[in-house]
């Protein structure tokens, strides 16, 4: 296997290898998907469509009080958009460990990452098709898209503990995500262009979004060459051997039994595992859910709420690489615990705001963007550093189906909330739960000994 770590490269390099250049691209291709389409228009996109199906001729901006038939199941047009992401969170639980378990033992996982990658940016490429009342077709692609990302990120975060070592990996987590969040910043700033003149080009509000969604999946698929070439030398495997008479697949299934019989073995793991489930939930489930909140509860135009995410990708470029520089000197540990508590009152804060509060919308997006990358790359590093080696997709899977656009519970609560109560704002605030409860099980966690346990050497700082 080839790597920065078995070259030679020393514990406290601060340039970066060309493998960790390589691999912050697949940050920049991904994020453009995860910001345009997953966290600014899908929503309300797929909540028009909905609308349009159960409430035909219904006026804009108008409530719509018939369900929509789900295999039997009566769903409101406006839970529709959350709940679709639960659906696909709930699949991705049992495929993302799976291929966390084969991925471990492929010869070449670059070439498996390529895969799941590409057919993920053709999903959500294919959303462009989805208009008028068609929102099963949206449904179906996006949980096909969201499976293929998680997919695809299982294997590629497993990656950063073969590019760097241990006190290398907050600096180049962070700056993966910082990069993210330029990538996305700049295809979402192009697609708020387009937004706002789509009246002058010709083309309506609705075709306009339909060609955003495609721009996102085009541009997922195209940078995603520069990691798949970048890391093709990145092969082998350090996993556990299987026997050969059960081939990569077999020998996958007997591992994963071994896998969850032994995960005793790491309480501190776990715990982290169990912290990240609460407050991650509620990360995602506020990125996921803001646009939303934003146009259906404080009233806001589109246009308005996607210049607010436009903003917000631009901080949290700072905020990113911020964090990474804080945990160097405090350690990743105390940063994250310390996000969590601003994450709690941003959420409290938004319960308050009022509709069309303009000033009031933007400086919670300014907070979120601060704590937002930084949060976010932190915790991957964090984690990295609680894994056995040689089995970092298997376990990197167990935190995938927690990660970006995979949440499950948060996004459930959220809609659930709101069918029952026919109200964002208590949506919202029912949030406020999963960041104390992450906070208080993440303070429990002892990361020296949980690293100990796991057989990696101990950071500078932790």
């Amino acid at each position: 296997m080839t790597s920065a770590l078995d070259s030679g490269v020393g514990r406290q390099a601060r340039r970066d290898t060309p493998h960790q250049r390589a691999w912050y691209w697949y940050d920049w291709a991904n994020s453009a998907y995860v910001t345009t389409t997953m966290t600014v228009l899908i929503g309300p996109y797929l909540t028009s469509v909905a609308k349009a199906a159960a409430c035909p001729g219904l006026a804009d901006g108008a409530s719509c009080r018939t369900d929509l038939d789900v295999l039997g199941i009566p769903v409101s047009p406006g839970s529709l958009a959350p709940y679709t992401l639960t659906v696909s969170t709930l699949v991705s639980a049992v495929l993302l460990i799976f291929v966390g378990a084969v991925a471990d033992r492929s010869p070449r996982p670059t070439r498996l990452f390529a895969g799941f990658a590409w057919a993920g940016a053709l999903a959500g490429s294919l959303l462009f098709l989805v208009a008028g009342t068609s929102w099963q077709l949206g449904v179906a692609l996006l949980i096909v898209a969201n499976l293929c990302l998680g997919s695809s990120l299982v294997i590629y975060d497993s990656l950063l503990c073969r590019i760097a070592a241990p006190d290398e990996r907050d600096r180049v987590s962070s700056r993966g995500w910082a990069l993210g969040y330029a990538g996305g910043g700049l295809l979402l700033a192009l697609n708020f262009v387009l937004l706002n003149v789509h009246d002058a080009l010709g083309l309506s509000q609705g075709m306009a979004v339909r060609v955003s969604l495609l721009s996102a999946g085009l541009w997922w698929g195209a940078f995603t060459l520069i990691p798949v070439l970048g890391l093709r030398d990145v092969h082998g495997t350090t996993a556990t051997p299987v026997e050969k008479q059960a081939g990569v697949v077999g020998g996958s299934v007997r591992q994963l039994a071994r896998t969850f019989a032994e995960l005793r073995r790491y309480p501190q793991t776990l715990l982290f595992l169990l912290a990240y489930l609460f407050f991650n939930d509620g990360i995602q489930t506020v990125i996921g859910s803001s646009s939303l909140y934003g146009i259906e509860e404080l009233k806001f135009a589109q246009s308005t709420v996607l210049g607010v995410f436009l903003l917000v990708q631009f901080v949290a470029f700072g905020g990113a690489l911020l964090f990474g520089r804080l945990a160097g000197s405090y350690g990743a540990w105390r940063v994250v615990l310390t996000s969590l508590g601003v994450w709690t009152l941003v959420v409290t804060a938004a319960f308050f705001v009022p509709a069309k509060a303009l000033g009031a919308f933007v400086a919670l997006a300014v907070l979120i963007g601060i704590v937002l990358g930084g949060s976010q790359a932190l915790s991957r590093s964090l984690y990295s550093q609680l894994i056995p080696r040689g089995r970092e997709a298997e376990f990197f899977s167990l935190y995938q189906a927690m990660e970006r656009g995979t949440s499950w519970f948060g996004t459930f609560v959220f809609g659930l909330v709101h069918q029952l109560t026919d109200s964002y704002r208590w949506a919202i605030v029912g949030l406020i739960v999963f960041f104390v409860l992450g906070g208080v099980l993440l303070s429990r966690v002892r990361m020296a000994e949980g690293i100990r346990a796991a057989g990696n050497e101990l950071p500078a700082v932790v």
